[in-house]
């Protein structure tokens, strides 16, 4: 009986220390994955998009986060026109 307990036990601590660890694995800060052509991304729902502020029409580097179909977060950065480009003629 004392071994049927422990072995119990010792399952129980392995499975909590295994959630707290899939736990912190999805909160901790994602560093952006460059986006390449052809990369999937199976987006949905977007969470936020960040791009670098400027008052010049050129390329800039830009992220979005995202929660894709599985349910992870994930975070992708790419590279854009600023949006100064848009109100130039």
């Amino acid at each position: 009986m004392k071994l049927r307990t422990l072995m119990l036990g010792a399952t129980l601590a392995l499975a909590a220390a295994s959630g707290l660890a899939q736990a912190e694995d999805q909160t901790a800060a994602v560093k952006p994955v460059p986006y390449h052509y052809g990369l999937p991304m199976n987006i949905d729902k977007v969470l936020a998009m960040n791009e670098t502020p400027t008052d010049e029409c050129k390329v800039i580097k830009a992220d979005i986060k995202f929660l894709d179909k599985a349910g992870k977060v994930e975070d992708v950065s790419y590279r854009k026109m600023s949006e100064a480009c848009d109100f130039q003629n």
